[in-house]
């Protein structure tokens, strides 16, 4: 259990990827990708992330949702961040975002021991993995009505 009695669940989600994030980059675990800076994130955007931490925020994004429901791979991930793509005239259309961002994040996740394969498909938290979320919990002071 958290300090003060905090869980991921408790506080805003918000707050927590924020915190996580900042956490993530001070840690120095993950290591960027060459491609970061140039990289879109799906298909249906035009351009790259303008924020330049924003690859920690999506792994403590992802650490945050495989946190509240496990089992989540690659092609759930990419469900959950794509969007509609505007095709000019045409009409605009559900398309997924990035694998391979996804992957990487997921495999650099699991380097951490933030999160394991589940047997049943997908990735799930570890105990240590939970216990660091908990601890970031923790230290948030602002709380989820």
């Amino acid at each position: 259990m958290a300090a003060n009695g905090r869980t991921v669940q408790d506080v805003s989600p918000h707050e927590f990827v924020k915190s996580y994030a900042a956490h993530l980059k001070r840690s120095g675990k993950i290591e960027l990708p060459e491609w970061v800076d140039i990289v879109k994130t799906g298909v249906l955007k035009e351009l790259a992330p303008y924020d330049p931490d924003w690859y920690y925020i999506r792994a403590a994004s992802i650490a945050r949702k495989i946190y509240l429901r496990g089992g989540l791979g690659v092609g759930a991930f990419r469900r959950i961040y794509g969007g509609s793509k505007r095709n000019g005239s045409r009409p605009p259309h559900f398309c997924k975002s990035s694998g391979a961002i996804a992957r990487h994040i997921l495999q650099q996740l699991q380097e951490m021991k933030i999160v394991e394969v589940d047997p049943n498909g997908g990735r799930r938290i570890t105990s240590v993995g939970r216990r660091d979320l908990d601890q970031i919990a923790g230290k948030i002071a602002i709380v989820a009505p």
